[in-house]
């Protein structure tokens, strides 16, 4: 995982739960790849953060390392205030 870029967040109405689209720059033993993706991350009532990955487009890897990937730096930007609010 190298970075987000064009993070955009959607508007929504309800408070809990923010939805993002960004392009994500992944790079990959053979080569360095861009992929799309969609997020969510939900605010649970006890605090804790949930966060949902979907792909709109086939990842040409496979799915669970850069799913783990992906998980951990948004977690990781997150914490940091890096996100839109």
């Amino acid at each position: 995982m190298i970075e987000l870029q064009n993070i955009q967040r959607e508007e929504g109405q309800i408070f809990y739960l923010r939805k993002y689209t960004c392009d994500a720059i992944m790079e990959f033993p053979t080569s360095t790849d861009t992929v799309h993706i969609f997020f969510s991350i939900e605010t649970s009532p006890m605090g804790k953060k949930i966060i949902e990955l979907s792909f709109p487009q086939p990842v040409n890897y496979p799915l669970i390392p850069v799913k783990k990937a992906l998980l951990e730096y948004i977690f990781t930007e997150e914490l940091e205030g890096r996100l839109p609010c």
